[in-house]
Order: C-alpha cells, then structure tokens, then sequence
C-alpha cells in the first residue's frame, strides 16, 4: 500500500534514542489520511511521538468500510524501496499486482508480504465483485543495510501457524510466538501476530524482554496490562517483558507487533526508505523516469506521480539509547 499524502513529510526514524528499555504503556492516537477516493486509513506509525516498533515502520489501520457500492481500496502502481510490505485483511479481499508479475488476490488470515528490496512497484485494488466490508492493516518492515538490495519478491502464504489458548487463536504472521513460526521471510529479529479473543479471555502472551513491542486494537474492547484499548488505536509497551495481560471485554482482534530495536538511521520519504538524502533522490527521480522499479502489468489506469521533495533536507539524525 502506499501512502498518498501529496505533502510526504520525511521521518527520520530508526537508532535507540526513543526506545524505552523498560515497561511502558504508552497510547498513541492515529492520523487520519485519505487513501483515494473511498478508503480513510487511521496511520499509527510514523506517529508525532513513536516513529517505529523493532523494525516496523509504518502502520495503517482501516474499515471496517462498506463498500458495497463503492470501488473500495482503488491504489495505482507507485514505488517501494528498502522495505517490505505486509497486507492483512479481517474482511475483505485485496488483489495484488507487482513489477516482478505476481498476481494474487489476498483474503482474511492470509499473508501478503512484498520485499521490495532494491526496487519494486506494485498496486491494489478491491475485485470488481467484492465483499461487502474492507477491513484491514497495512505495515511496513524496514530492511537493514545487509539485506535492503534484495532481489525483489512476493510472498502470498493462505497457511499460517496459530497458538491456541482459552478464549484465544493467535495467527503468526512474521517472526515466531511461543514456538510457532511463520513461513515469511524476515531479515531482523520480529514478530507479528493477529490476536482473536472472545469476550472474558484473560491471559498472559509470552513475549521476549529483549524485543519492543506494541498492540494494535483492530476490533472490540481489550485492557492490555490494564489500559483500555479502543478499535484504531495503539499501545507502545516499551522493552523488559516477558508476558503481557490480556483481557477481552468483549469479541476482540489485535495485532501484537515487535521486534529487536532497529539501531541503524534511516530516512523516509513517501514509499522509500533510504539512509541518504541522495538516496531518496534518485529514486525518486528513477521512478519518474520510469526506470528502476518496474513495470505494473493488468492494472486499469496510469501509475501515481511522486510528490515533490521537500525543500529543507533529509538527514537522518542518531539515537542513542
């Protein structure tokens, strides 16, 4: 997914500086941003006060939207570089295209992860004949510097693991939770898990001190370690635990994100995520020349042009911990 804003702002994110090595509880509220015609997304990271957990770096929440007799989720090709992409549905279907040929159409529970690695361009886009409701997240995994040249490649897995419990089914979607791992490729230390509850589950999920993690609240009334979390909202909980409270007030889904502190510096801007002014600016320049990322095949409609780049500069400023 991309992010539309006609006035990309750049974050400067990863390094230590805003990593709490201790237990907190930290709500943060989204931003409200239009995704085309008839999508509104509620954007948790880059947030004013948290730009990433582990190695994710972007998160979108969105729905549930009735779309009946709307076109949906309508998103033309546009570019990715040095990140990947997760696509995660509750209702709803998502028919993905990209520049290495992938075509899949992307339904509840199932994993669509795109690495976009050196250059990738893709797009998205409701069926003609959908589902009535959209209801999903949208993330972003930052690529260190080792791996973030990759070849480009899409993963589609309809399969995933779970870790039952009463009143829980825990699907792993990236990275592993107690013992059970995803099949998705992974180039840091993360983990990513969509939490279904049924109202008066009260339980402890096993989590790794040395991980940050935060929750994301994608339906019903949850108190995680105590702290009511509402559809739309996210709760950072910092570092040092090793399990966290759950209680669902009523039928529930959450999404438990975390991941070993990203210390590397990074720059984003848009759909890139480079360590460099000069980094953003070539591909930038790359995609407007159409050269680079690719080519979109089957999509009805032209690709998305890049905003113009902001005037001051783009550094990435440290964070040491």
């Amino acid at each position: 997914m991309s992010n539309l804003d006609r006035q990309a702002v750049p974050s400067v994110c990863g390094g230590r500086g805003f990593v709490v090595a201790e237990p907190v509880r930290e709500l943060l509220s989204p931003r409200r941003v239009r995704l085309g015609e008839s999508t509104e997304v509620r954007r948790l990271l880059p947030n004013l006060g948290r730009r990433m957990v582990g190695a994710w770096a972007f998160v979108d929440h969105y729905g549930p939207d009735d779309i009946a007799d709307e076109p949906g989720m309508q998103v033309p090709p546009h570019p990715h570089m040095g990140l990947q992409t997760v696509s995660w549905l509750h209702e709803g279907e998502v028919l993905h295209r990209d520049s290495t040929g992938s075509l899949a159409t992307i339904r509840p529970r199932e994993l669509g992860l795109m690495t976009s690695g050196r250059a990738i361009s893709h797009s998205e886009e409701s069926p003609r004949r959908h589902a009535r409701f959209l209801h999903g997240a949208q993330l972003w995994v930052a690529l260190p510097d080792a791996h973030r040249n990759v070849a480009p490649h899409f993963q589609h897995h309809t399969d995933l693991p779970t870790v039952t419990a009463p009143g829980l089914t825990a699907t792993v979607l990236l990275g592993s939770l107690d013992g059970a791992e995803s099949p998705g490729a992974v180039y840091t230390p993360i983990v990513g898990a969509d939490l279904t509850l049924t109202r008066g589950a009260d339980l402890h999920l096993p989590l790794d001190p040395d991980f940050e993690y935060a929750v994301l609240s994608m339906s019903g009334e949850t108190h995680v370690d105590g702290v009511p979390v509402l559809p739309g909202s996210m709760l950072y909980l910092g570092c040092g635990r090793t399990s966290l409270p759950v209680r669902a007030e009523s039928d529930a889904g959450l999404m438990l994100l975390g991941g070993e502190p990203f210390e590397e510096e990074l720059v984003m801007w848009w759909n890139f995520i480079g360590r460099t002014q000069a980094e953003i600016e070539t591909a930038r320049d790359d995609w407007m020349t159409g050269s680079r990322f690719g080519e979109v095949k089957g999509y009805d409609g032209g690709p998305l042009a890049a905003p113009e780049l902001p005037p001051l500069p783009l550094k990435p400023r440290g964070r040491v911990r």
